[in-house]
């Protein structure tokens, strides 16, 4: 009929805006584009140029770094860096994140892949972004990292940093081997220091000075310049800063200037990074089997040579990502659900373009907040400046010294070591230090990822014991009647690994504190929930209490675990109170045996009398207070009225 249609109109004119509004709240918090784009303006395209400029500037010369960390040639650290800053511009939540080549991400790869062919680096890039897309998908992302603590991460950056400076020591010093720990790679640095060579020496280390010194120029306050023309001492602020920001590229383009002009003049002082493949990577999709020498690995092959790394990369990726977006989020909510799947989507999405492992920097995010970015649209313009380098540039970067690219990479991880925090941690809880200095040692002399898993459960062990052996406040108390209880009040929630505790500290109070005579009342104030191992436990300890002929009341305990108490131990009476008024008027009631009276001094006659003796002076106490009150009041008399707390 009319009517129905009509009605059916109506209903759709209604639902719809619904509708509409949870798929724009939809749309807003899985593409974060959608946000600030409406609202982009002149001012934010300019700021985000700059910093998307300065971003490459500093990206190209660390990705090239990042890939000789890795073991690749200088082409894969570009090929890692541009696919990034274009996606995370449109699903990204973190304006200075930058994703890419990293240190953090080249150490952790070169651990599954050392001695291998590169198909194994791409495929572990693909992997290790399914890994962080399912997790993202499982709403996983904040639950596992709020299980890496901050003790855990700076033990574990401190440790990476130092092993990275180790790594970069025979690049930086003219030598040729590799080592997979810091004790193998100070042996082997002690075998071969005879072969130190000069030129590659003084190079690094003229790099390091001039990277650390050109790190200070934007620190120079040129304001107290005097000078007529203000706009002078701004421009030179301005300088100094962009010199400070470019201080990466600027190294590699000169050592690489001097390198190439004694190569032309038929001399070769340094030694460089070799050839590179020019171009822009070609779009092919990740391998799924490879060759190593006579022998062919298919695609389970290849995942078990990865291994943990399949697991252990993505962690870290997603831990360093939540990290930096702690570190500089403006509302103090991280989206880490959001991170995680940009990040898979970045890693799958670069697997194609053979992509080594990625995520964001610290040292970048730093340059990208020093430079004014706005949006993450600066990730399409220092996206669009390594293509740029890739098609023009490749033909040069086999100028480039090794000693050059060890000395940026040791100059940007040296900042990251925190020894301060093991001091601070030693006195203010020995608990983090145990767990940081865990983290640290394993990370130094096994590697990295076991550094990062026994952290983690050391950390875990920590929270399970704290679980297991609750804080427990016991207090003596008297009722307005004489009668005397003990109150225990466990401080956290109680489940199975404490109930055998909790039982038997309970029944240690009811013997010495309580005399096996006074009432003893638990205060599960904190207690949230219950499991059936603790019902089981509470039903022993109560029988136990009844054979004694001792009350036992539970206070302050939620109607919904009392009903889970009942069905879970089957037991039909529950002595619990909602609140102390009610644990009084259960005390006043409770039927005691004679013997708690003899212990206090006190006949059950007496009691009674004082129960009625407070009863009453409290009823002429109220009325004493209205009485004058009410004299006050017909008087006309300015006063202040006194109020009893009867």
């Amino acid at each position: 009929t009319s009517k129905d249609i009509n009605e059916r109109v109506l209903d759709v004119e209604l639902n719809c805006p619904k509708q509409q509004s949870k798929l724009k709240r939809f749309i807003h918090r899985h593409i974060p584009v959608t946000r600030w784009l409406p609202n982009y303006s002149r001012y934010y395209g300019v700021s985000d140029f700059i910093a998307g400029i300065t971003l490459g500037l500093t990206m190209i010369p660390q990705s090239i770094a990042y890939a000789a960390l890795a073991g690749l040639t200088p082409q894969y650290g570009l090929y890692s860096s541009f696919l990034g800053g274009f996606i995370y511009l449109i699903f990204g939540t973190i304006k200075e994140v930058s994703i890419g080549a990293t240190s953090l991400m080249s150490l952790v790869t070169v651990e599954y892949t050392r001695d291998m062919p590169v198909d194994l680096v791409i495929l572990l890039c693909f992997l290790a972004g399914c890994t962080e897309l399912l997790m993202g998908l499982m709403n996983l992302g904040g639950f596992l990292v709020d299980f890496i603590s901050m003790s855990v991460t700076s033990g574990f950056t401190s440790a990476t940093s130092i092993i990275i400076i180790m790594s970069q020591l025979p690049g930086l010093l003219g030598l040729r081997f590799k080592c997979e720990n810091l004790t193998e790679g100070i042996k082997k640095l002690y075998q071969n220091w005879r072969k130190i060579r000069l030129n590659d020496s003084v190079l690094g280390i003229s790099c390091i000075i001039f990277l650390l010194a050109f790190r200070k120029l934007k620190d120079i306050d040129c304001s107290k310049i005097k000078s007529r023309n203000k706009s002078w001492g701004q421009l030179i602020q301005k300088t100094l800063w962009f010199l400070s920001i470019s201080r990466n590229a600027i190294t590699v383009c000169i050592a690489s200037f001097i390198t190439y002009n004694h190569y032309h003049n038929g001399s070769s002082i340094f030694i460089t990074s070799g050839s590179v493949t020019p171009g822009l990577p070609s779009f092919n999709p990740p391998p799924f089997s490879s060759q190593v020498g006579n022998v062919t690995y298919n695609f389970l092959g290849m995942c078990s040579h990865l291994g943990s790394g399949i697991i252990m990369v993505p962690l870290v990726a997603v831990l360093t990502n939540v990290a930096i977006a702690k570190a500089y989020v403006r509302d103090g909510t991280v989206e880490a659900t959001q991170e995680m799947l940009t990040l898979g989507v970045c890693n799958i999405a670069g697997s194609f373009f053979s992509s080594m492992p990625t995520c964001g920097a610290f040292t970048r995010s730093a340059v990208g907040s020093a430079s004014g970015i706005q949006t993450p649209m600066a990730g399409l313009y220092s996206g669009i400046m390594t293509l740029l380098a890739l098609s023009f540039l490749t033909p040069y970067f086999s100028f480039i010294p090794k000693a050059s690219l060890s000395a940026v990479l040791i100059s940007a991880v040296v900042f990251l070591i925190d020894l301060k925090v093991f001091r601070i941690l030693w006195n203010g809880s020995k608990r983090d230090m145990i767990t940081a200095g865990s983290t640290f040692l394993i990370s130094i002399f096994i590697n990295v990822e076991s550094g990062l898993l026994f952290g983690t459960l050391i950390n875990a062990s920590f929270l399970l014991y704290l679980s297991a052996r609750p804080s427990i406040t016991i207090d003596k108390c008297k009722t307005v009647y004489g009668l005397e209880y003990v109150i225990v009040k466990p401080e956290i929630g109680l489940f199975y690994p404490a109930i055998s505790y909790l039982t038997n500290k309970i029944s240690r109070i009811a013997r010495k504190e309580a005399k096996g005579i006074y009432p003893v009342v638990v205060d599960f104030d904190r207690l949230q929930g219950i499991d059936y191992t603790a019902a089981k436990g509470i039903q022993g300890i109560l029988s136990d209490f009844e054979g004694k002929s001792q009350p036992l009341i539970f206070l302050n305990v939620n109607p919904n675990v009392v009903s889970s108490i009942i069905r879970l131990s089957g037991m039909k009476n529950f002595n619990a109170v909602c609140n102390e008024d009610d644990l009084i008027d259960t005390l006043k009631n409770l039927e005691i045996t004679e013997k708690i009276y003899k212990a206090q001094d006190l006949s059950f006659k007496e009691l009674l009398n004082k129960s009625s003796d407070f009863t009453s002076q409290k009823e002429n106490t109220k009325q004493s207070v209205l009485t004058e009150q009410e004299s006050l009041l017909a008087s006309d008399k300015p006063s202040e009225l006194k109020s009893t707390d009867c």
